[in-house]
């Protein structure tokens, strides 16, 4: 018999609950074009990755901060072209929230807010750096934890180990196609 799943967050919880942004800001910004000015003569397609990693940290009264660190890799042949790397913040209230819903929250409400603002810093860095463009895909944060969720299960019923999950559900690689 399998066991009836229920709801994040009843009716009641929801009309109870409260998000707000508190404050938005670029905690790190790194650019590094290790081969420069050379890799400006190579030629060929650069081969861009991204990576995600996010982190949670709580900061008492119902306030949270969550960092999202989007690196962008570029490298043509076995030269690295560059280095982007952008660590946005916020502190985000959440209030009302039980704990399976506020983990929900800061890891799909909260980095689908940083996205575009480290997204925006990340294609400035780029091409002030001298290369091409580079528009980084929307990324499905609330696709990403369901995945990083169901694995944590997966994991818990294969072994009887300590929760992972520690507020950390994106870490996640990306081919990029200019």
């Amino acid at each position: 018999m399998s066991e009836e799943q229920k709801p994040i967050m009843t009716p009641d919880d929801v009309a109870s609950a409260e998000f707000q942004i508190q404050k938005l800001y670029a905690k790190d910004v790194s650019f590094e074009c290790p081969n420069a000015p050379h890799i400006f003569q190579e030629t060929g397609q650069a081969d861009v990755k991204m990576n995600l990693a996010q982190r949670v940290d709580d900061l008492g009264d119902n306030l949270h901060e969550v960092v999202l660190t989007v690196t962008v890799t570029a490298t043509i042949g076995e030269k690295t072209a560059y280095l982007a790397e952008v660590a946005q913040a916020g502190i985000f209230m959440l209030s009302g929230f039980n704990e399976q819903a506020a983990h929900a929250v800061m890891n799909t409400m909260c980095p689908n807010t940083l996205f575009p603002y480290a997204r925006r810093a990340i294609s400035e860095l780029v091409s002030d750096g001298g290369f091409p463009p580079l528009t980084l895909q929307p990324v499905n944060f609330d696709q990403l934890y369901a995945q990083r969720m169901q694995e944590i299960a997966q994991q818990k019923s294969g072994e009887t180990g300590a929760d992972q999950s520690n507020g950390e559900a994106v870490d996640a690689e990306f081919p990029i196609d200019d």
